[in-house]
């Protein structure tokens, strides 16, 4: 499969818009996908609960990272109309995510967000944490989740047959590092290559990883407020 960028106008402030097996798909600058076809946003390792995680081991790490991703995806949500939202995995970060305080925030979202159509391709964290609380009205899928040309995943290097899609992946938390010679930038980054893309990781306190683009491979950073091939 191949991919190629192409020019719109009222895609969203910083967005950029690739075709990719066929469809237009919007790399967003808050480090997300969005399907205009399907009207979903795509959002990889989101990590609910890291926060509190670390605070069960009596690491003292701030408090409010659940309200702020799911601030992050009501602006999302309303920006582009979507309907439906697919996470990539690793939903949740560990059991502790199922804490009174992470529950009740996540549930009073999906009452203001019935109408909302959710499903998690579960990740390597969710088969730690356990599944969300059956009351979020989550559907949960294994990888890979075959949704017309794509096949969306967890694990980039998930071994898939012939013809089971474009991959559309987490995991790895991917950033890129712009370099001068005084200084350094770590950006997150969109891996995008001929059979697969890697998304940026959407959650706060989530941290990430340096990568190293493989043939092929064009990197995408996003600046927070715009997204920009580098490579």
């Amino acid at each position: 499969m191949t991919t190629e960028t192409e020019t719109e106008t009222g895609t969203g402030a910083g967005s950029l818009a690739l075709r990719i097996a066929g469809e237009t798909m919007l790399l967003l600058p808050e480090k997300a996908v969005y399907w205009p076809a399907e009207q979903m946003l795509v959002i990889a390792d989101i990590h609910f609960g890291k926060a509190a995680a670390f605070r069960a081991l009596g690491v003292p790490v701030p408090r409010g990272t659940t309200s702020e991703n799911l601030a992050g995806l009501d602006a999302l949500i309303d920006a582009h109309g979507a309907r439906q939202v697919v996470f990539l995995g690793d939903f949740l970060h560990a059991r502790a995510a199922h804490a009174s305080a992470t529950q009740a925030a996540m549930l009073a979202w999906r009452e203001r967000r019935h109408a909302l159509a959710l499903t998690l391709v579960r990740g390597n964290h969710d088969r730690h944490a356990g599944d969300p609380a059956r009351a979020l009205g989550i559907a949960l899928v294994d990888e890979p989740h075959a949704l017309g040309p794509f096949a969306l995943c967890h694990h980039p290097d998930l071994a898939m047959g012939e013809g089971a899609g474009y991959a559309l992946a987490g995991h790895i938390h991917p950033v890129y590092v712009l370099a001068t010679r005084f200084d350094a930038l770590r950006l997150p980054c969109f891996v995008v290559g001929r059979n697969r893309m890697i998304l940026p990781s959407f959650g706060s306190f989530t941290g990430g990883h340096a990568i190293r683009p493989e043939p092929g491979d064009t990197i995408y950073v996003s600046s927070g407020e715009a997204v920009h091939c580098v490579r």
